[in-house]
C-alpha cells in the first residue's frame, strides 16, 4: 500500500469513528449517488457491527462494517485513496475472520461491482427493490472454491 494508514477495530456497542464514518459516507453518497442509507440506519447498523477502520492521520479515508456472520453492511473508501489497496486490505481482513464473506451492490455501482469481480465475490442473485428508494441490488458472496488462507493470499496479490 502506498499511503502510510493505520488500523483500528471498533467492537459492537461501541460510537468510536461513528460520526467520521456518517460524514464519509455522506461524501461519497453526494459524490456518487450511492450509500443512500438513512442516518437512523446506518448508526444502528455500525453499533451493532464490528468496524474495522483505517486511519492516516487521524482522518477515517475507510471502514467495513460487518456483521458477526461475515456480511458486510457497509465499505467505503474515500475516494481521493482509492486505488492505494484499502478496499482489498477491509475486505482480506473480514475474510480473516469469517468462513464466509456476503454483501450487496446496488446493480447501477458499477465501481462496486467491477471492485468486488476484481476480488472474487459471485453474484449469486438479483433482489429488486432492495433498496428504500426502490434501486435493485445483487447479492454477493465471495468465492468459496479456496480455503479461507488461500483467499486472503489472493486478495492481497490482487
Amino acid at each position: 500500500m502506498s499511503v502510510n494508514v493505520d488500523s483500528r477495530v471498533v467492537a459492537p456497542g461501541s460510537d468510536d469513528y461513528v460520526e467520521r464514518a456518517w460524514r464519509l459516507k455522506e461524501r461519497i453518497r453526494r459524490e456518487e449517488d450511492v450509500l443512500k442509507q438513512r442516518r437512523d440506519f446506518f448508526t444502528d447498523a455500525y453499533r451493532r457491527s464490528t468496524v474495522h477502520c483505517y486511519l492516516r492521520d487521524d482522518d477515517l479515508v475507510g471502514f467495513a462494517a460487518v456483521r458477526r456472520d461475515g456480511y458486510i453492511l457497509f465499505l467505503a473508501v474515500d475516494p481521493d485513496y482509492r486505488d492505494e489497496g484499502i478496499g482489498k486490505r477491509l475486505v482480506a481482513r473480514v475474510a480473516e475472520d469469517h468462513r464466509s464473506v456476503t454483501c450487496h451492490a446496488r446493480t447501477s455501482n458499477e465501481n462496486a461491482l467491477q471492485f468486488y469481480e476484481h476480488l472474487g465475490f459471485e453474484i449469486k442473485r438479483r433482489i429488486e427493490n432492495y433498496y428504500e428508494d426502490g434501486g435493485d441490488a445483487y447479492y454477493l458472496k465471495l468465492g468459496s472454491d479456496a480455503g479461507i488462507a488461500d483467499r486472503i493470499s489472493d486478495l492481497m496479490r490482487r
